[in-house]
């Protein structure tokens, strides 16, 4: 069974609105494992197509941050796919930037 997705409306500027996806872990998830294996890919592409696929404007970052450092904890998506080793987001995630290049160079 499909989730059921959330998207809010929140305000952008004074006087328009737009629609936000608030993702839940397993879309997160969904959308790592489709990432090609030992290739980079760029979150904020990520984050287009899950809003794309659910009809939203754009998805929550913030939220997306969030799951990506649960499922760093738990080993259940390859998260490196998607988190640039130099970017200062890397070093929230469990095990680190090492750890994402190590994994990285593995799958290639």
């Amino acid at each position: 069974m499909d989730e059921v997705p959330v998207v809010k409306t929140r305000r952008k500027g004074k006087s328009l609105t737009q629609s936000v996806l608030i993702p839940s872990e397993q879309m997160v998830a969904d959308a790592l494992h489709a990432v090609p294996p030992g290739q980079l890919s760029d979150l904020a592409e990520i984050r287009r197509m899950l809003a794309a696929k659910h009809g939203a404007d754009i998805c929550c970052p913030v939220t997306m941050q969030r799951h990506l450092v649960r499922i760093s904890q738990d080993g259940s998506a390859p998260y490196w796919r998607v988190v640039d080793p130099d970017r200062p987001f890397a070093r929230r995630l469990t095990g680190g930037v090492e750890q994402i290049r190590d994994k990285l160079a593995a799958e290639r």
